[in-house]
């Protein structure tokens, strides 16, 4: 009987060493990544955009605004799976929740209604897709790694849609957006690049758009 338990015991110290084994493996794949930064952001960014986009969905007042935020919860969920897919071929480990500010978001966009929620939540979004076309731009020029700046490059075309498409659905709840030369996300001559370069809504790398989308 002494001889099991012991025989019992080592085994599960065994497994609990093999355990730390794999997460400690895991993190260190995750802190040695030269890309990391990006898989964060970009996993964080996806995941809010989908949350965000399926309550703006059920709580919008304007059509144009429940259809942008219908087309957001669809492409950034296929891309979110690309990204999924992607840092299992690379060793990842990607964060599965919002970031704190994003969080904080939520919660504020929840306590608004009608018109109110309308304009909080495209003015966010404006926001959000200058700084993320911002950072996939970045990660096209400076990423290291090969197979996530081809990634970033083949996203960055839906992105820069998503903000023209916000500008249309936030010009019909009469908000404008800002001022690209004003803005500190972004600099004039991107945004110049970004309606120069802004592809067909074709999503070729995202699937085929959803029929409620606004009009491009």
């Amino acid at each position: 009987m002494k001889k099991r338990f012991i025989t019992g015991a080592a085994a599960l110290t065994t497994s609990m060493l093999l355990s730390i084994g794999n997460v400690g493996a895991a993190d260190k794949a995750k802190s040695e990544h030269p890309d990391w930064e990006f898989f964060k952001e970009a996993a964080q960014g996806g995941i809010a955009e989908v949350t965000l986009g399926q309550m703006a969905a059920s709580k919008a007042e304007s059509e144009a605004v429940k259809s942008f935020a219908q087309q957001m919860v669809i492409d950034h969920g296929k891309a979110d799976q690309e990204l999924k897919d992607l840092a299992v071929t690379e060793s990842v480990t990607l964060p599965t929740e919002m970031s704190t500010n994003a969080k904080a978001l939520e919660k504020k966009l929840s306590g608004l209604s009608g018109a109110q929620f309308d304009k909080a939540y495209m003015e966010e979004m404006l926001k959000d897709h200058k700084k993320d076309i911002s950072a996939f731009q970045e990660q096209t020029r400076q990423g290291k790694d090969p197979e996530v700046k081809n990634w970033a490059e083949k996203t960055l075309p839906t992105l820069q849609e998503h903000y023209t498409l916000a500008q249309t659905a936030s010009s019909k709840i009469g908000l404008k957006s800002s001022d690209p030369n004003s803005s500190g996300i972004m600099g004039s001559a991107n945004l110049s690049a970004m309606s120069k370069t802004s592809a067909p809504s074709n999503h070729s790398h995202l699937g085929p758009a959803d029929s409620s989308s606004p009009t491009k």
